[in-house]
């Protein structure tokens, strides 16, 4: 929402003026996946409060490898990224097969020819490459290029949970709704209270690609309550809870 990037950007400038937050000398914004760069870019341009106080240095757009061609098909959100960015890095590479890393690679030179394309293993990219000005031509202004609406179908939602999950029911409901509608799973993260877990789990799903749970050490405060994201295409929420309360009944809702 611009208003409330507008609104937190001027209090930070005033509470930084205050001294009740830190110096500062960039601002970094992320954005979800869906996120049209064009309306944040025209806000600095367009806001003159703002653009006193900051410029933009660069717009990244990260790539995961193993879908992203298949995204940059169907999603106008995801080729505007590119096109507006000044770098782009493509994620996931240690996992995705060689030549469709190639592929994907020129798919995003022939969408922005400008911007670099650099690679990031098991998540790990040199930190300059943020703030590095390695852009070899200029670019158009993003005012140029149509703003474009959501793609049709999209939708997100959240499920909770207060009581602990079994692991077993948990990841089966998953593995089935991976296998039956993978490529309509744009995102899911979150954390879950899991039986015999110490500390939360942090659960990732990016279409097919289900990354490895991670057990944290600790939970920041008492609240304990399960919380899911999903970020999918043409799935119902009440298709997803369905699903994972009859796997849970069925499993007996126990490991």
């Amino acid at each position: 929402m611009r208003s409330d990037l507008q609104n937190a950007l001027r209090n930070l400038v005033a509470e930084r003026a205050q001294g009740t937050v830190p110096q500062f000398k960039r601002i970094l914004i992320e954005t979800s996946g869906l996120a049209d760069p064009g309306p944040i870019l025209q806000t600095f341009a367009t806001d003159r409060a703002l653009g006193s106080e900051f410029h933009v240095e660069a717009v990244i757009a990260v790539i995961e490898a193993v879908s992203g061609l298949d995204t940059l098909g169907w999603s106008a959100e995801g080729r505007r990224q590119v096109i507006l960015a000044d770098r782009l890095v493509v994620s996931k590479t240690d996992v995705a097969k060689p030549q469709l890393v190639k592929r994907l690679k020129a798919r995003l030179r022939a969408l922005n020819p400008h911007a670099a394309v650099h690679s990031a293993v098991e998540g790990h990219l040199d930190p300059r490459y943020l703030l590095q000005n390695d852009m070899r031509l200029p670019k158009a202004a993003p005012g140029f290029i149509a703003e474009a609406e959501h793609t049709d179908g999209i939708s997100s939602f959240v499920i909770t949970e207060d009581a602990p999950l079994p692991w077993e029911a948990f990841a089966r409901g998953m593995e089935t709704l991976i296998a039956l509608r993978g490529g309509d799973l744009l995102r899911v993260k979150g954390l879950l209270n899991v039986v015999g877990c110490r500390g939360p789990v942090v659960v990732q799903v990016a279409q097919h690609l289900a990354h490895p749970p991670v057990e944290l050490a600790a939970w920041p405060d008492q609240d304990r309550t399960s919380r899911l994201v999903f970020i999918t295409r043409g799935i119902p929420e009440r298709h997803v809870r369905d699903l994972f309360a009859a796997v849970r009944a069925l499993s007996g809702g126990s490991e």
